[in-house]
């Protein structure tokens, strides 16, 4: 009976969650890379892996869709006999003013957002084997109270709030589950003016931005066997920002 791992990462045909795939899959996980829209980036991900010695396969899904999102989680099992390693790695983001904020802003940040979260931990929960790892990446911005970004932030809050909770509805199972917070990273569809790259760059300790293999690492750390004893926590990835 193979004693290998396999892991599930929504979001992982590009920036971080493409990342924390490569990360997973160098450890020895076996790793489904999720993907909505982009089949050829997705491919790419897994051919890297494949040449990397490791094993992967690309899975199309809407995050958003029980459906799709249930039948994800079935190709994952199908394709590696059971799950150990979730990470949640979605999200959608406009920004402005709360203000004005439109009621159509609202319904984009907590569907892309806060429901797929809700139905990807509903989904991790049942399907997970004892001993599983649960992380859900979030954003430092929950911390850091950027203004334009309230609808977003509140979003994201949620999504960390459900995954404190169940890291207690699921430790007598051995299963743990922890948010990380990425600060703002490079190569994340993001766009990144010079005047917002100065900013970040001017207040954090460590003086400059992330880059995804950055936070893919806290991940890695967090889905690992070193982290057993590590569970319902905001663990910060920002370069000492926040």
């Amino acid at each position: 009976m193979s004693t290998r791992r396999a892991a599930l990462v929504t979001g992982s045909s590009r920036g971080i969650g493409r990342a924390v795939a490569e990360r997973l899959a160098a450890d020895g996980t076996d790793v489904v890379v999720n993907y909505h829209a982009d089949q050829e980036a997705a491919a790419r991900v897994v051919d890297g892996i494949a040449r990397g010695g490791g094993r992967a396969v690309a899975v199309r899904a809407d995050a958003t869709d029980p459906e799709e999102l249930g039948a994800l989680f079935d190709a994952a099992e199908r394709a590696f006999g059971g799950l150990d390693v979730f990470v949640g790695n979605v999200g959608v983001s406009r920004f402005g003013p709360l203000a004005r904020a439109t009621d159509e802003d609202f319904d984009l940040h907590f569907t892309g957002n806060t429901r797929a979260t809700f139905l990807a931990l509903r989904e991790a929960a049942g399907r997970l084997r004892d001993g599983g790892r649960i992380v859900v990446v979030s954003t430092g911005i929950t911390r850091t109270h950027r203004p334009g970004a309230g609808v977003y932030a509140a979003s994201k809050a949620a999504c960390e709030a459900m995954t404190l909770v169940l890291a207690r509805e699921l430790g007598p199972r051995g299963i743990t589950a922890n948010c990380v917070l990425p600060g703002l990273t490079r190569d994340t569809g993001a766009p990144l003016t010079r005047e917002l790259t100065e900013e970040y760059v001017s207040q954090t300790p460590l003086g400059r931005l992330g880059d995804p293999g950055d936070v893919a690492d806290v991940v890695g750390f967090l889905a690992s066997d070193a982290a057993r004893w590590v569970t319902g926590q905001i663990v910060g990835a920002g370069g000492g920002r926040f």
